[in-house]
């Protein structure tokens, strides 16, 4: 499908448009980020180093979450960039944080079957994972978390 047919589809049926141009933006930004910035200067504006938002949450809030969710995912796997499990993760923290959600951003590894080590982002808000899963239980050893700064 060509440039003209997304246009349509993106305009006629999508419901949030707004949070869909919004995570593919900041996608792009935090991959940018990633391959240009330096690494200790960049988790400074991740949060509160150490610190975990609250296991409570309104319904509101987890209705806006399955939103985030929803649309960091479906840009992020279409994007021309790579956008793993850290780009998603900064997306839907910025956006959720730009909406007055808390959430934690956690950063783990663990080592695979070949004894590689591998890293996972994920994000929680309230009791439910908005990107990446619930990497602790998926074997993910938490390296640091970062509460947002939610703007209010």
């Amino acid at each position: 499908m060509g440039i003209i047919g997304r246009t349509y589809r993106f305009i006629r049926y999508n419901e949030h448009k707004a949070i869909t141009l919004k995570a593919w933006v900041l996608s792009a930004r935090y991959r940018f980020q990633m391959l240009y910035a330096d690494t200790k200067k960049l988790n400074k504006k991740w949060g509160i180093e150490g610190e975990e938002s609250s296991y409570e949450a309104t319904p509101e809030e987890y209705r806006f979450c399955r939103k985030v969710s929803y649309a960091v995912n479906q840009v992020c796997s279409k994007t021309r960039w790579e956008s793993k499990c850290l780009v998603r993760a900064l997306t839907a923290q910025k956006l959720l944080a730009e909406k007055g959600v808390e959430s934690t951003l956690y950063l783990g590894c663990k080592l695979d079957e070949n004894k590689k080590m591998v890293a996972h982002a994920w994000i929680r808000v309230g009791k439910v994972y908005v990107t990446g899963g619930n990497g602790g239980a998926d074997g993910y050893a938490i390296v640091d978390r970062f509460r947002a700064r939610v703007n209010k």
